[in-house]
């Protein structure tokens, strides 16, 4: 779906109204017309870490695309009164929490300094006129005057380290008072999206699953999540294409009990998203599996036609993922590895709607013992892929299925 931010003509003159004169130059590179981009985002999910406070947070984004342009989405979506936001900024980073000096922008809300959104609802910025590198960092800050809702929408266990801050410093390079965030395992905060302006891209792809395209395993403020290495493949090989990371740990197609359900929040965390083209499904369904009633094979392979009816009625394509191994699990048992085997067939056929095929159980299965993951990969859990892992499930992407 390509989106439009509202109101643009006006926020273009309340963006280029709010720039130091030495950027001026850069409003010229805010297109009415170019579509946007998405460069990163999160799955929103309630981090159950409360609420904040006359209080800054600082959080990195890191991109997959850059841009001429850039907006910020915040959401409240599991809020239960309104969040407000006030004195957001954007800059390049320099490091830990600081920022690149005269890198600063003020970021704007239908022209205003901050805004107050609802219960349910998100809101993207207004375009700031930005030089969005690629494959780097970006910062996010922005300030919250007054309590905030206890049902605090995030998206907990985001492997990145986020700074907190009393009062209002979010203009402050050194972010001065801010400490890391002791708080939910690196949990992100409200913030959902970065989008661009970008004459070359072709489009996002969106890789949409659990535990496995979250990262879990990956190391900490490395980026080394599947998708991240995804992102960087494209742009070694001259493909504009934004990677968007719509994994939440724990996740299934069926229940609620981490985020909504996957077949409940597909076309928000999917195929809603800017310029999306393309939708990898990877490892929901591995979640089912290793439940405690674990469904049929014919129950998982209507979520998947479900899904790809869904996609192409967006006029968006499907990848999808073969179940990875996870025999040694203690859930594991013969009955389950069958139906693992079965939906695994079942993507491959054309009954499945899948436009291509992404053999992550190849990558990661012994070859002597499929239903194991090998040594090699194996995080020491059977389940989740260590760094090489996830590395061996970027590398098995087949590049031409975006050209």
């Amino acid at each position: 779906m390509n989106k439009r931010f509202p109101r643009l003509r006006r926020a273009l003159v309340a963006t280029a109204l709010a720039l130091p004169l030495a950027s001026s130059s850069f409003a010229q590179n805010i297109s009415a017309t170019l579509p946007w981009t998405g460069t990163w985002s999160t799955a929103p999910m309630i981090t159950g870490d409360g609420g904040f406070n006359n209080q800054t947070i600082r959080q990195i984004v890191h991109t997959s695309i850059g841009g001429t342009a850039l907006g910020v989405q915040f959401s409240n979506q599991y809020g239960n009164e309104p969040l407000v936001i006030g004195d957001v900024r954007v800059a390049l980073r320099a490091g830990g929490q600081r920022t690149v000096a005269g890198s600063d922008r003020a970021v704007t809300f239908n022209g205003q300094s901050f805004v107050t959104i609802p219960p349910g609802k998100t809101e993207m910025s207004d375009p700031i006129a930005f030089a969005v590198p690629a494959q780097s960092d970006i910062v996010v800050s922005a300030y919250f005057p007054q309590q905030t809702p206890m049902e605090t929408t995030g998206h907990a266990e985001g492997l990145q380290d986020v700074y907190i801050a009393p009062g209002d410093v979010s203009a402050d390079t050194e972010f001065r008072g801010g400490v890391v965030n002791a708080l939910g395992a690196q949990s992100y905060y409200f913030l959902t999206d970065a989008v661009v302006q970008n004459a070359n891209a072709t489009g996002a792809v969106v890789a949409f699953g659990a535990s496995i395209t979250d990262g879990i395993a990956s190391t900490p403020n490395t980026n080394g999540r599947w998708p991240n290495l995804l992102a960087a493949r494209l742009q070694q090989a001259g493909m504009t294409i934004g990677v968007l990371n719509q994994g939440i740990s724990g996740n299934d197609f069926f229940t609620n009990d981490s985020g909504d359900a996957g077949l409940t929040r597909f076309a928000r965390d999917a195929l809603d998203k800017y310029n999306v083209k393309w939708v990898i499904v990877s490892d929901d369904a591995v979640n089912n599996l290793i439940g405690h009633a674990p469904p049929t094979a014919a129950r998982l392979t209507a979520a998947y036609t479900q899904l790809t009816q869904s996609a192409h009625a967006a006029g968006v394509g499907v990848i999808c993922s073969t179940l990875t191994p996870f025999e040694g699990v203690s859930s594991w048992t013969a009955d389950i590895e069958a139906t693992r085997a079965a939906v695994n067939a079942f993507v491959a056929t054309p009954d499945s709607g899948c436009d291509a095929v992404l053999d992550q159980a190849a990558a990661l299965g012994d070859p002597a013992n499929p239903p194991v993951m090998r040594g090699a990969y194996d995080s020491g859990d059977h389940l989740h892929p260590n760094p090489a892992g996830l590395q061996a499930i970027a590398n098995s992407v087949n590049l031409g299925w975006f050209k």
